[in-house]
């Protein structure tokens, strides 16, 4: 092996790394991640690919968990965002390293649960639950974000069938603290779907105390998402430990206090994110200076990191197809995916890195912008990509694709979704079996009358 193609990979800090801790250059100068050759991997499983890196998922983990162990005196717990990316083999690789789950959904619960995590290290949020998932969430013991009204009257009517059981809950909070990030992954300020607002809080947490089924173990905030910025998480600190002295104040045992996540990742080489250990340290140390200011008895901390945790550890492997050069403007250069594999372009923006496969560190020869295949003009990957000589076949990897990559993905065009493998020390397992056109056909029904039609 020669040396790795990025010379400052952090291991200890995986989000502020453009590839997987294990990208390495084989001798031949092809891209290796995970002892596995990149090209080699979509030859076998073919392309579009998702690739996860295990090695790299597990060192986030540890971040978040030794992190927390040094800056924070208290217990803590990490909590795994799962909408980032959910499926068994990470839940599983999750829950072996200590950690929790967040789910939104009752796919989200049961894939974490037959993952192996413990449903008293998982919660339920959502702004809109329904009464099958809050059903599931009692059934199985895994706490509930109480989001809104909603949710409490739902609550309440399950619960009178199980009188003698109580529900643990926790009061999600919107604490009015804007980040700079983009507006749809807001969600700390007040004009949000999320979360009651300050002046609800104290009706709030008076209504539970006098529910015998509820069991209020703390309080959550979320402030966004993609958060480069250090100073709203200490503002947070301070309203979560008054909104907690409140909730004892009333009665309620109140023992946790959740910050959400959001810590940033790095997707181009401008990009500048704080290290997990800075966060979990601003984070910690400033919860327990908010609580000890009040004569607070410190609380479990618990974070809910998604993107931060998995993001880094993905990359998607495809091949690329046609061209079309227009003279004076620009060249596109066509891949076998697009707004399917990875919306996050055409939704939010988003800009990532990608390199070949086999020639990562070739001298770039062009700029291209590298286009979709699905039948939209906006569907296009990255702009102003600077490429060497390539051609019609040629593997191109785009990475930081772990995080709202599969688990945003589309069938859109009746398109199949991708195959995903987890590599880990040279091994490639299939975690996600690769859709075939038929697939799409399994849940269509077609009218009796619909069929004589010629």
């Amino acid at each position: 092996m020669r040396a790795p193609f990025e010379t400052d990979l952090d291991a200890s800090s995986p989000n502020r790394n453009l590839a997987p801790i294990t990208a390495c250059l084989d001798d031949d100068g092809a891209l290796i991640v995970g002892g596995c050759r990149l090209s080699d991997l979509a030859e076998r499983y073919g392309t579009p690919l998702y690739v996860l890196d295990e090695a790299t998922l597990r060192a986030a983990c540890r971040a978040y968990r030794d992190g927390f162990a040094r800056h924070y005196t208290g217990e803590a717990l990490v909590l795994y965002a799962s909408k980032a990316n959910s499926s068994l083999a990470l839940s599983a690789v999750v829950a072996s390293e200590g950690l929790g789950l967040d789910a939104v959904s009752a796919g989200e619960m049961l894939t974490g649960l037959d993952g192996g995590v413990d449903p008293a290290r998982m919660v339920l949020h959502g702004n809109n639950k329904s009464r099958e998932e809050l059903a599931l969430a009692l059934a199985r013991g895994v706490t509930v974000i109480v989001d809104n009204w909603h949710d409490i009257e739902l609550l309440t009517a399950l619960a009178a069938a199980r009188p003698a059981a109580s529900v643990p809950l926790m009061v999600r909070l919107t604490p009015g603290i804007e980040c700079h990030t983009h507006e749809y992954i807001r969600t700390g300020h007040l004009d949000s779907k999320f979360g009651f607002d300050p002046d609800e809080l104290e009706p709030v947490l008076r209504h539970l105390a006098g529910q015998p089924w509820a069991s209020v173990s703390g309080i959550h905030a979320h402030i966004g998402s993609q958060i480069f910025e250090i100073e709203p998480h200490r503002d947070l600190a301070g309203v979560l430990a008054e909104a907690l002295r409140l909730a004892r104040s009333l009665g309620h045992v109140a023992t946790d206090l959740n910050v959400g996540g959001g810590l940033g990742i790095r997707y181009t080489a401008a990009d500048d994110p704080p290290s997990i250990d800075r966060w979990t340290e601003v984070v910690g140390r400033s919860v327990e200076e908010a609580c000890r200011s009040r004569d607070l008895a410190l609380p479990r901390l618990l974070c809910e990191p998604g993107r931060s945790l998995v993001a880094t550890a993905g990359v998607t492997l495809y091949s690329l197809g046609s061209r079309k050069r227009i003279p004076g403007l620009r060249t596109y250069l066509s891949v076998d995916g697009g707004m399917s594999d990875n919306p996050r372009p055409i939704t939010y923006q988003s800009a990532y890195t990608a390199l070949l496969a086999d020639r990562p560190t070739a001298a770039a020869q062009e700029t291209v912008t590298l286009a979709g295949k699905h039948c939209e003009s906006g569907d296009v990957l990255l702009h102003e990509l600077a490429l060497p000589e390539q051609g019609s076949g040629d593997v191109i990897v785009v990475l930081s694709t772990g995080a709202y990559n599969a688990s945003m993905a589309s069938n859109y065009n009746r398109i199949p979704r991708p195959a995903a493998v987890l590599v880990h020390d040279g091994q490639a397992d299939l975690i996600q079996r690769r859709e075939r056109p038929e697939d799409l056909l399994r849940y269509d029904t077609l009218p009796t009358r619909l069929t004589a039609v010629p």
